[in-house]
């Protein structure tokens, strides 16, 4: 990194605009005689309290306090160290920069450098020119058209299109004056194995896709083949003098002031993705060109924001790449969440699909990476078999452990104990809480019949219809099991969706599905009045009186629920019907009893259940 004199800098502080260089952040009114005021920049507020003197060069936040010079402003906004946010002022505002103390070698590495990066400039610019001009590039043209990518988006990015011929760009880089050697040092050339060593252009027939370092400087290029006999689909620029994949982030330069505003960065893997998500508005997005992500990388983003959200393709490869983030980001003063996607989508689908509202409305609902990883692991978590559910808190029980006691850590040890139908104070026993917490069931809680079962509710939690009950229900006792909270989250789904509700029970086994007889009369009776669960009560049972009342009271309560859910509920309690069925027909094989159930048969419809569960719980969790 250069040493730039002393000189140099009085120079560049000089040349600065404050004015100029702090309305790129914020609007600024002018407040008397060398004063201006505005929103600051750098926290929240309603009111403008932050205090800019341009003769003075000087900012001042009466709210946060930030304050400091053209230099400072560009590191907190930019997430630029100071000579690279001294190189940024410089360029900005046309100050040429010396070098302190250069010794012959270093000023010949430092000017190779600037020249290479030169070149690799004047190349993009070639390419992006080309992409707009060439006959040749029109099939191109309407694919990114037809990823609805539109026209001033792939030139903010500088999205080009490398001729298909092998001697294009070498002829016109050769023209301007750069040398072989130059081109091979940039990658944008490669020696011929056949042709006595012959230099020929490496992007040929390829959409050209710059990626430059943090200040916008080109360091090199990925690019999409347009053929399918083109192998490989994407090829990087080799690995070289300015070029180093592992560090790379596309779009970083231009991310990150909108990174250092609001605080987090979108990870996204492909180019096509981080351009769809700037087109929403969603400028803070950067790609981590395929799956893998590096300390490089970490180091970088790091620097500029605290939050990583990863938007990542919902595959196993995607997932795999979380997983390899949260180990990288491990350490570091990084939080990840992770943004629901649905398999088979990545984030350019999704705006096409759903459309630009919708996507931003989902990084807005990104989760805890640690509510992502328990939901990977219970998953694929056999739950049929004590070994099975061991074998997930095992895996469990490391992810909940750095956790403090709060209602994130609770309701995830609720979701684990509804999944492995566990009671939830079992589960928080298991997973390793140091104290004992009084877990609620019905009546106070999230009401989780399973992962997922039950859609975000209100202050008190609960399913809605939007009536309000007429008797208050008494308290719940907390000893509830799992599968009593499950009855009772799916009897008070019936009343909130009376018709849906009636269906289901129609096909329901009173006998099979509910533990109790007081559930069983309670089903029997919502079977008659799910309309209007109060009328009809009989006088002479004042337990079902206050057993029904509580689910209308609940119903009431929760207005965010769908039907989806309460199609969940009923699942989970098939399934939980089948896995006793499969218990009782083992034993009977066991014990020779003729006329067992089939184990077989059993295990397929099981199966059937969890296929639809599964299903409709990505549905539910990326709706």
């Amino acid at each position: 990194m250069p040493r730039y004199t002393d000189d140099s800098k009085e120079k560049v502080r000089d040349a600065v605009d404050m004015i100029a260089l702090v309305s790129t952040r914020t609007e600024l009114r002018r407040a008397g005689v060398n004063s201006y005021f505005g929103r600051c920049p750098f926290h929240d507020e309603r009111t403008g309290s932050f205090h800019v003197r341009p003769e003075e060069k000087h900012y001042h936040c009466f709210g946060c306090q930030a304050s400091g010079d053209p230099f400072d402003f560009v590191m907190e906004s930019e997430g630029l160290d100071f000579v690279g946010a001294m190189e940024s002022l410089a360029g900005r505002f046309g100050v040429t920069l010396e070098v302190a103390d250069e010794d012959p070698q270093a000023r010949a590495r430092r000017e190779r450098r600037e020249r290479l990066h030169t070149l690799l400039d004047r190349a993009a610019a070639y390419y992006a020119r080309y992409l707009w001009e060439a006959a040749e590039a029109g099939e191109a043209r309407e694919y990114l058209a037809g990823r609805g990518l539109e026209e001033a988006t792939l030139k903010t990015y500088r999205v080009g299109y490398a001729p298909s011929a092998w001697d294009k760009l070498l002829l016109v880089a050769r023209q301007a004056g750069f040398s072989e050697d130059e081109l091979l040092a940039t990658g944008l050339a490669q020696r011929s194995k056949q042709q006595r060593g012959q230099i020929y252009d490496r992007f040929r027939g390829r959409i050209m896709f710059p990626l430059a370092d943090a200040r916008g400087r080109v360091v090199g290029f990925g690019a999409r083949a347009m053929r399918e006999n083109q192998p490989p689909k994407y090829l990087n620029t080799s690995e070289g003098e300015v070029f180093h994949k592992g560090s790379q982030l596309f779009g970083i330069d231009l991310a990150r002031r909108a990174a250092a505003r609001a605080g987090s960065v979108v990870l996204a893997e492909g180019y096509t993705d981080v351009l769809a998500l700037h087109q929403t508005g969603i400028e803070n997005a950067v790609g981590i060109m395929g799956t893998s992500f590096t300390d490089e990388q970490a180091a970088e983003l790091e620097r500029t924001a605290r939050t990583l959200v990863l938007a990542l393709d919902a595959d196993g490869a995607g997932q795999e790449a979380m997983l390899r983030a949260a180990r990288v980001a491990e350490g570091r003063k990084l939080e990840l969440r992770v943004v629901a996607l649905p398999a088979g989508l990545d984030p350019a689908d999704l705006v096409q699909r759903e459309g630009v509202e919708a996507m931003r409305e989902r990084i807005a609902r990104s989760v805890p990476f640690v509510e992502f990883h328990v939901e990977r692991v219970l998953a694929r978590a056999e739950v049929g078999s004590a070994e099975g559910k061991d074998r997930a808190l095992e895996e469990l029980r490391p992810l909940l452990g750095p956790l403090p006691a709060s209602v994130l850590r609770d309701e995830l040890v609720r979701r684990i104990a509804g999944r492995l139908d566990l009671s939830d104070q079992l589960a928080a026993s298991l997973l390793g809480e140091g104290a004992a917490v009084a877990l609620p069931g019905a009546s106070t809680g999230h009401a989780h019949a399973s992962a997922l079962a039950a859609a975000p509710s209100g202050p008190s939690g609960g399913f809605g219809s939007g009536r309000h009950a007429s008797v208050a229900p008494p308290p719940v006792p907390v000893a509830l099991d799992r599968r009593e909270r499950g009855e009772r989250t799916f009897l008070a789904l019936c009343v909130a969706f009376p018709r849906e509700g009636r269906a289901l029970l129609e096909e329901a086994d009173l006998a099979q599905h509910f533990s109790s007889d007081l559930a069983r009369r309670a089903a029997a009776h919502l079977l008659a009045h799910a309309a209007a669960p109060l009328d009809g009560l009989p006088d002479d049972d004042p337990e079902l009186a206050t057993y029904v009342s509580e689910l209308d009271a609940r119903a009431a309560r929760g207005g965010s629920a769908r039907p989806g859910n309460l199609e969940h509920a009923w699942l989970t309690l098939e399934l939980a019907r089948l896995e006793r069925a499969i218990e009782r027909a083992r034993h009977a094989a066991g014990a020779g009893t003729e006329g067992a159930p089939s184990i077989s048969s059993l295990s397929a419809e099981r199966e059937q259940v969890r296929t639809r569960l599964r299903h409709l719980s990505g549905r539910l969790q990326s709706a």
